[in-house]
């Protein structure tokens, strides 16, 4: 019993139902009871509700709803008008449950997160394996991972094989192979065999923990328009005494003047916009996006220019193959490629990586990578390597004309087609024999043009802020469909060009991730960052993370927001007009307490209810 009494939501439910029998009974006078049955929802529900008002009042001087609320009980409970009082504080104790499920269920994905974290680790130091507290896990530690276990740390495989659930960071449908040298996340889950791995991020620096600080930052509270409507609600307060002691003095009815205070209790005002809030929150994160300041929706339906960075949000910020050409006619496209492969597989230099994950990508069969015999890297210039006896070479121009290879000319004309659209060109060659050239370029996100198109649909215009060179930043813009582009920029120049959009009077949204773009991402009227590739500071500096760095949810957030700001306005608007109508129907003497006191605790189940519709909310073009 004592277990059951702390959890609220329970107690809550108790009480209601208990309470709500009460009223039946004290309605219907069954059993001619001896005392009003009403008492007991007074006490229940009503108790609470005044404690919170004394409280308030004693400790922050804090004039809010709960005062209001607590006249009209004690006021209802000196005219003989206990039933009144009852159900005021019934249906009170019913919004304000209703509000809790609303914002519970809100947030229930992002705090899915918190539940995912690990609590142990299993770290091998030499032959003995030690179960850990998570938290104790060092960078460089090795840890093993069993089947059905979720990874406590971000790090990298060292030996073993499996596959990885990394639904919870990725939003893929389906696990992941992983082999020895690719990349785990905290909180993913591994599905089948037992791999040992290297800790990276530990602690608060791991991919989870990230995440699970921005959802302790969400909190509706930040939202200045709430603080607006607490003012309103403490002027309600103060109108509404003076409405019920002017009524009494000119009528001399006493009920008048309770009907007035139970009808004007703000109730449905002030929980106008924490509700919405705390339910486009909820919206948001259903769609990979959390938002870790309770205003960034405020500010997002307010602005009229997105600023994008290049590379890592309209492009994937990583090397990827685009064209393999040979030019050896004994030689085909995937034998060249294999080869060069080969010769970079013990390369740590990104283009190396990128041209051994593209080959490994690729249906070689039957050709096979082959682990080199001999390796040398040349920083700035390229790779030496010898694969199956053979002598070859992979790097740039200036390097194999030094070394003697004699690059054709319409190899060379391929090559400056290719850097023209902005990649980087790696020549092959074997035995001072030119074999081909791979072109490796950061690609652009597939998406980019459509997000960029329904983003100037909505009327609001577009920039690009890039730190790159000009024929590449052009030739993305290009591409995406942005007119306004800024090149070359280092942060300073980012932040002086924010600046200038919101001196031209347009609140602008910047969209980042790299340590670059956290001044403009602090900057601006909202920053938007991608979770998944984005620096650490860059998350930090932002309003919002794309978990799944999904840029096509950028115009449906800013959609979102509209109607976040959309139901606030209808909320506080039809709470004030219902306030209105009801004062002017008790002061003529219309509506008694009890009629009173269900017509204003109608009013904040609607708003509840409205706020409520906003998490399934989906704009005309996803449905």
């Amino acid at each position: 019993m004592i277990t059951f009494f702390r959890d609220d939501e329970k107690r809550t439910l108790l009480i209601l139902a208990l309470s709500a029998v009460a009223l039946v009974v004290s309605f219907f006078n069954i059993g001619n009871l001896p005392i009003d049955a009403a008492w007991v929802a007074i006490v229940l529900c009503g108790l609470p509700i005044f404690k919170g008002a004394v409280v308030g009042l004693v400790t922050k001087f804090d004039i809010k709803a709960d005062v209001l609320v607590s006249l009209a009980l004690i006021a209802s409970v000196i005219i003989g008008e206990t039933f009144a009082a009852g159900e005021i504080a019934f249906i009170m104790t019913i919004g304000s449950y209703l509000e809790e499920r609303t914002v519970a269920k809100a947030r229930h994905g992002i705090e899915r997160l918190v539940r995912l974290a690990p609590v142990t680790a299993r770290v091998v130091r030499g032959t003995i394996e030690e179960v850990v507290p998570a938290s104790e896990v060092a960078v460089n530690d090795l840890l093993r991972v069993l089947a059905g276990e979720a990874v406590p740390v971000d790090g990298v495989i060292v030996s073993g094989h499996t596959s990885i659930d990394q639904s919870v960071m990725t939003g893929e449908p389906l696990p992941v192979d992983k082999a020895p040298g690719d990349k785990v996340l905290s909180g993913t889950v591994n599905q089948f065999g037992t791999f040992d791995m290297r800790a990276e991020k530990v602690g608060e620096e791991s991919s989870l923990q990230r995440m699970v600080r921005l959802v302790e930052s969400a909190d509706a509270g930040k939202a200045k328009i709430v603080g607006l409507a607490d003012r309103w609600a403490t002027w309600i307060v103060v109108i509404a005494l003076a409405a019920a002691l002017g009524t009494w003095l000119v009528t001399q009815e006493a009920t008048r003047s309770v009907t007035i205070l139970v009808v004007f209790c703000p109730c449905a005002l002030v929980l106008a916009t924490p509700t919405a809030i705390m339910a486009g929150i909820g919206n948001a994160t259903r769609r990979g996006v959390l938002v870790s300041q309770g205003d960034a929706l405020e500010r997002m339906a307010k602005v009229r220019r997105i600023a994008f960075d290049k590379t890592g949000t309209l492009t994937y910020g990583k090397p990827l193959v685009s064209e393999v050409c040979s030019c050896d006619p004994e030689v085909g496209e995937k034998e060249m490629l294999l080869t060069a492969a080969s010769a970079e597989l013990r390369s740590e230099h990104p283009l190396g990586k990128a041209i051994v994950d593209h080959a490994r990508q690729q249906a070689l069969a039957p050709f096979v990578l082959h682990e080199p015999k001999s390796f040398m890297l040349q920083p700035g210039r390229g790779v030496a390597a010898t694969v199956e006896g053979r002598h070859v070479l992979a790097g740039n121009r200036e390097w194999l004309e030094a070394s003697g290879v004699l690059l054709p000319p319409a190899l060379v004309e391929r090559a400056k087609a290719a850097e023209g659209r902005s990649c980087t060109v790696v020549y092959v060659a074997s035995y001072k024999r030119a074999l081909g050239l791979i072109a490796v370029s950061d690609a652009m996100r597939p998406d980019a043009a459509d997000v960029v198109g329904r983003i100037h649909n909505s009327g609001v215009k577009t920039a690009l802020l890039t730190g790159d060179a000009e024929a590449a930043a052009q030739r993305v813009a290009q591409v995406a469909g942005i007119a306004d582009v800024h090149a070359a920029c280092l942060p300073e120049h980012k932040l002086a060009q924010i600046r200038r959009y919101q001196a031209q009077g347009e609140p602008v949204c910047m969209v980042g991730d790299g340590i670059n773009d956290a001044p403009a991402l602090k900057a601006a009227d909202v920053g938007v960052a991608m979770g998944g590739i984005g620096s650490d500071i860059a998350i930090e500096s932002a309003d919002i993370a794309l978990v799944h760095d999904n840029i096509h949810e950028i115009p449906a957030l800013f959609q979102l927001a509209k109607k976040v700001m959309q139901t606030i306005n209808v909320n506080i608007i039809a709470s004030l007009f219902l306030n209105f109508v009801a004062i002017l129907l008790a002061m003529a003497g219309i509506l008694s307490p009890v009629l009173g006191a269900l017509v204003h605790n109608v009013g904040s189940v609607a708003v509840i209810i409205n706020s409520s519709l906003l998490l399934k909310w989906r704009n005309k073009q996803e449905r």
